[in-house]
């Protein structure tokens, strides 16, 4: 079958086979297909979207792109996270370190930087040392000996996905409700996981900007993984403003550690100890949601989830010191203060364009090939329903290089609206979807 037949079949909103898919996906896989066509394909499923039957076929082609994670040998229940991806949203570095505290086993597989938003991978990978390129070997000694261990897409695992990941980063493709339930399930079926935790986002600075189309996507994967009797909840979360106050590899890092110390951001916090109250039931660490939110609190408020991170840290390479010592992480060498010419309440925050300019100043990618600043990021700091004065500081931009530092702070600049009257509070989280 000729490639350029399906790409012109899905053009035209047609349905592709479970064969066609795997044919398509193979072949990029190998080198056969070029990253044009695959291109030219993704832009087509990006506006005519795929079936059930097309998504649960592209995930399958996927996972069996590379050898599946055999756990069995691996004691415990076994739960993973993931997010849908948002601007300062690392709560899968709190919520998976609270819920391994507690008894679960966490074998987390996990993506890089896509568009706006920040990586799980990138952030680790900020700690000095700190590796993700584990092999499956080490992979399934450290779930045995720590009960958490975090790895990416490989040559072994899913490496399809880790490549059509990095191309549909780089010919804006990224949104598609299809090809986003896909890669994440790809993922995390590769795994011999017993429950699924998914956060899912909505909002500006999330790839699904409306309610209605972040519900189909929680629906899509709960789906996917009931057919692979695989327990599974989603939390649709709001993604209107930035998640906490650091946005940026090693300053999120930062903001782990203070949160794991219980001493973060309110709107981090909560989401993340509902992430992991939901890990901790799905690995049967509690009887009843209610008691796994009191030892998800728990775990926080005695620090073991902060020494568990430690632990992880240590048995992946990196210096466990960096959560008590920040200045052994990456650092910008400069700093700019953006302010508000007028005084009033903060009413809303683009979340979007503040992950904009954090791409900008080299916190993310602009093309597959591009490389991450891990130092560089910036800190909000005003949340939304905040007063500030006129001249008052909204953001700290932390940069190394100064060629776009003004197009970034243009961005922040814009990200901003201040007004008169104080606006009504949002929900953090909106639905669940199991």
């Amino acid at each position: 079958m000729r490639i350029l037949d399906l790409i012109y079949r899905k053009r035209n909103g047609e349905e592709l086979s479970e064969e066609e898919i795997a044919h398509l996906v193979t072949g990029y896989n190998s080198g056969e297909v070029p990253d044009y066509q695959m291109a030219a394909f993704l832009m087509a499923v990006y506006f005519t979207n795929m079936s059930d039957k097309e998504v649960g076929a592209m995930t399958s082609a996927m996972l069996t792109s590379g050898e599946g994670i055999d756990l069995r040998d691996v004691g415990g229940v076994k739960v993973d996270k993931h997010s849908t991806g948002g601007v300062g949203d690392k709560t899968s570095l709190i919520a998976a370190p609270l819920a391994a505290a507690a008894g679960v086993t966490i074998p987390m597989i996990s993506g890089r930087a896509l568009g706006h938003t920040g990586g799980t991978l990138d952030k680790l990978e900020s700690i000095p040392g700190f590796r993700t390129d584990l092999s499956l070997d080490e992979f399934r000694h450290q779930l045995t000996h720590v009960g958490f261990a975090v790895i990416g897409q490989s040559d072994q695992v899913t490496p399809a996905d880790g490549k059509i990941y990095a191309l549909r980063d780089a010919t804006a493709t990224i949104e598609s409700t299809a090809l986003i339930a896909a890669s994440i399930m790809s993922k995390k079926l590769a795994a011999s996981l017993d429950g699924l935790v998914l956060d899912v986002k909505v909002g500006s600075g999330a790839f699904i900007k409306k309610l209605i189309e972040a519900r189909r996507l929680a629906q899509m994967m709960v789906a996917i993984a009931r057919r692979a009797n695989l327990r599974a909840q989603a939390l649709i979360t709001d993604m209107n403003q930035p998640l906490g106050y650091a946005v940026g590899n090693a300053l999120e890092i930062m903001e782990v550690s203070q949160t794991l110390q219980n001493a973060g951001p309110t709107d981090l916090t909560r989401i993340s100890l509902e992430l992991a109250a939901r890990m901790i039931y799905l690995g049967k660490a509690a009887k009843n949601l209610e008691d796994a939110r009191k030892i998800a609190e728990e775990k926080l408020l005695d620090g073991a989830g902060y020494r568990k991170f430690k632990e992880v840290i240590q048995a992946q390479g990196g210096n466990p010191q960096v959560l008590d010592r920040f200045d052994l992480l990456p650092n910008a060498t400069g700093v700019l203060e953006i302010t508000t010419p007028r005084g009033g309440y903060v009413s809303a925050i683009d979340a979007e364009l503040v992950g904009q300019a954090a791409t900008l100043i080299g916190a993310g990618r602009d093309s597959k090939e591009s490389e991450i600043d891990p130092a560089v990021g910036l800190i909000l700091e005003v949340k939304v329903g905040q007063k500030v004065d006129a001249g008052g500081v909204l953001c700290r931009l932390y940069y190394t290089k100064e060629d776009r530092v003004e197009d970034a702070s243009q961005s922040i600049e814009d990200a901003f609206r201040i007004s008169a009257q104080a606006p009504e509070p949002r929900e953090l989280i909106l639905e669940v979807v199991s």
